[in-house]
């Protein structure tokens, strides 16, 4: 069971964020998440931030529908998998949340630039 519970603090941090009403906070999660999971898989960034978006809209309900974190949430997911098939498509297979970190210093430094 243990197995199961950085995902559960990956998922809980990115539900503070998305919800903490502070830009730069939202802004700088996945990096964060990246940096305090390292050995985490990449996939589970994935996971936490889908799953928070998710948990959040589930929530909230219709109020949902109309605030922007529910798209922000989605849009990083998508993102994060997308950097996550580029690197996999380089051979980092399976890749971890610190390969990310690699990847965004090489190639795509948008993450790291967001403080």
């Amino acid at each position: 069971m243990t197995r199961a519970a950085p995902l559960d603090e990956m998922i809980e941090f990115a539900m503070e964020e998305l919800l903490s009403g502070n830009e730069d906070r939202k802004r700088a999660m996945v990096r964060k998440m990246a940096e305090r999971w390292p050995d985490q898989p990449a996939l589970a960034l994935v996971y936490a931030v889908t799953s928070a978006t998710e948990a959040i809209e589930d929530s909230f309900g219709e109020a949902a529908a109309s605030d922007p974190v529910i798209p922000l949430g989605y849009r990083l997911s998508a993102l994060i998998s997308a950097d996550v098939h580029a690197v996999q498509s380089m051979g980092q297979i399976p890749s971890v949340a610190e390969d990310l970190l690699h990847f965004w210093r090489r190639v795509d430094p948008n993450f790291l630039r967001i403080q």
